[in-house]
């Protein structure tokens, strides 16, 4: 096996070991909730605790763990939601007509002009913070750039002959789309949508980090960081560990995705 072949591997296991992370965190709860107020503040190494306490005794391990789930939740969540809008709208646009492509356009363009922070913002206001919030906010922004992705794609798909064929035999836009769009847009879609969990994370990191994303007791990255933003000078180890694991799970993302454009288009691969 080539080294390439060898590094996909281990990425996809730290994926797959990240991903049943995700899947146990609900049940693992009185884990990462549990409190010592005897044991504030313990440092790396204690007894009990591999990488030490927060200001309430709560294990840093299970609470990074926990925060790691849930700011991964929130990143899968995301991509599928901006997914699922972004193909549909981009397959509208790029092969149910003239009319239908400047409308989509339209939605698009007036996306885009709202930041995701602002929309999180204005949501909070609605809905109140939390994750639902960040969820939709990131959702109703992401899901544009991805549509336009998914239009260019339709564009050159739709001119391939077994479209052609497909429409004399007088099968309609929507069969056309379902039998033959969608599958063949399945590898694209894939490669951007794990890109767009760990966009996503990062996004919920910021967000949750100034308060409207997770809340209290609910673990996340962000949240993580702010806590111990407040402990600073006298604890600087649950700031490392925050950030240090947020870093390593955005890169873990982009390599899985690297990974799978590579799977996908062997060319890139030769390239290199």
């Amino acid at each position: 096996m080539t080294i390439s072949a060898w590094v996909g591997l281990a990425t996809l296991a730290v994926a797959a070991i990240a991903g049943l992370i995700v899947l146990l965190v609900p049940s693992l709860r009185h884990l990462w909730t549990a409190q010592d107020l005897r044991s504030t503040f313990l440092g790396p190494l204690s007894p009990g605790h591999p990488l030490g306490t927060d200001n309430l005794g709560r294990d840093l391990l299970w609470r990074t763990l926990a925060g790691l789930g849930v700011s991964v939740g929130v990143g899968v969540g995301v991509a599928l939601l901006a997914v699922s809008l972004g193909l549909m709208v981009g397959i509208v646009g790029g092969f149910f007509g003239r009319a239908a492509d400047v409308a989509t356009n339209i939605v698009i363009d007036v996306t885009w002009a709202f930041p995701a922070i602002l929309l999180a913002v204005l949501f909070a206001g609605w809905l109140g913070p939390g994750l639902l919030t960040v969820v939709l906010a990131l959702a109703l922004t992401e899901w544009a750039g991805f549509s336009r992705i998914i239009r260019g794609e339709v564009l050159s798909l739709r001119e391939r002959d077994y479209v052609s064929a497909a429409r004399v035999l007088g099968r309609g836009r929507v069969a056309i789309s379902v039998r033959h769009f969608v599958p063949n847009l399945m590898p694209v879609t894939l490669v951007l949508a794990v890109y767009f969990v760990a966009g996503a994370i990062v996004a919920e990191a910021g967000l949750s980090f100034l308060g409207i994303g997770a809340q209290p007791p609910t673990p996340s990255l962000g949240s993580a960081l702010a806590q111990g933003r407040d402990y600073l000078t006298r604890t600087w180890w649950p700031v490392i560990l925050a950030g240090g694991v947020l870093t390593l799970t955005v890169l873990l993302l982009n390599s899985v995705s690297d990974q799978l454009r590579e799977h996908f288009d062997p060319r890139i691969g030769r390239r290199r």
